[in-house]
């Protein structure tokens, strides 16, 4: 039951990234992954003019709840890493992220969208077959769980056109 005098949270802006958004990214980064990027890497990738993403930011709130790093060259688009604070995930998020990234895809006349994930992600999985993602590839082994367990990534591609 919902009590009439509790508040609905505050809706997050998806503001596009800056090489100064670094350190907040890779603070998040290193929640899901067992080979987390650094804060130099975030920079690096951030200043290439290939390169561009987006951040779930509360009010308010200086850390962001989650981000989406892509890449755009010669039509064709990929993601580079996505992730969503663990406090934060149900909300939306992740689809309001990938929408940035579409929109931007599709103001650019990118051709298509590719990513990898991992085949034990189902919250993920999900969100990318309802964003009309369908798997093209596979590779075994991909991913090393911070337990040291290998499991597959899925590759997937959206058309964009």
């Amino acid at each position: 039951m919902k009590l009439p005098f509790t508040k609905k949270p505050a809706p997050h802006a998806i503001v596009p990234l800056s090489p100064r958004d670094a350190s907040a990214l890779a603070r998040l980064h290193v929640e899901d992954f067992s080979r987390p990027w650094s804060v130099h890497e975030f920079e690096t990738l951030l200043s290439q003019p290939v390169n561009f993403g987006f951040k779930a930011q509360a009010p308010s709130v200086r850390i962001p709840d989650g981000f989406v790093l892509a890449r755009l060259a010669a039509g064709e688009a990929e993601i580079l890493t996505v992730a969503v604070a663990r406090a934060a995930r149900g909300r939306g998020l992740g689809r309001l992220l990938m929408d940035g990234v579409l929109r931007t895809l599709h103001a650019q006349r990118a051709e298509a969208l590719f990513l990898e994930v991992d085949e034990t992600n189902v919250p993920a999985l999900a969100l990318y077959r309802r964003l009309s993602f369908r798997e093209v590839g596979r590779r075994e082994g991909y991913y090393q769980g911070k337990a040291g367990a290998k499991t597959g990534a899925l590759v997937m591609r959206r058309d964009l056109r």
